[in-house]
């Protein structure tokens, strides 16, 4: 059973939260969320998940190295994506950087954070799929405990404003 939203409730504040990765169509979800946490006054919170690689890698800390980079990388990516929402919208997102399988950490951080309201994610442009997070969560869609809001990717910045 998941935990009650308390989005709304007192001492609370309903956050969007947006999945960051390096995919063209990222920005589309950012770019809608952002201006949609500013019109109804919510949070934004990034998050990007770090996937496991080889953690047989011991020899000479080449784990630890390649873990180190993994967290480097993915700052600078919330880093940039957090100064296009601070220009969209005049937001300062919160940031978060899990590590593990996307969608079972998507899911517990949702889980965690009682103030989600929103998952926020982009569909990818081509006709073949909709992107890999949104198809893996397709098959627990209906078991989610926010709504979720996908963005076509293929929406301009104009056609995103007037939806937002």
């Amino acid at each position: 059973m998941s935990r009650k939203r308390r989005s709304y409730e007192s001492g609370h504040k309903p956050k969007y939260l947006v999945v960051i990765d390096e995919s063209p169509e990222c920005d589309r979800a950012v770019y809608w969320a952002s201006r949609r946490a500013a019109r109804t006054k919510a949070g934004l919170l990034m998050v990007n998940v770090i996937e496991p690689h080889d953690r047989n890698q011991q020899w000479l800390g080449v784990a630890e190295v390649m873990r180190a980079e993994a967290h480097d990388e993915a700052n600078q990516v919330l880093t940039r994506f957090a100064g296009r929402v601070n220009g969209l919208a005049g937001l300062t997102p919160e940031r978060v950087i899990r590590e593990g399988e996307k969608i079972d950490e998507i899911l517990a951080l949702i889980e965690e954070d009682e103030d989600i309201a929103i998952l926020v994610l982009a569909a990818a442009t081509n006709k073949e799929t909709p992107g890999p997070i949104t198809a893996g969560l397709t098959k627990i869609i209906g078991q989610l405990p926010v709504p979720v809001a996908v963005v076509p990717g293929h929406l301009t910045d104009e056609e995103l404003d007037s939806l937002a």
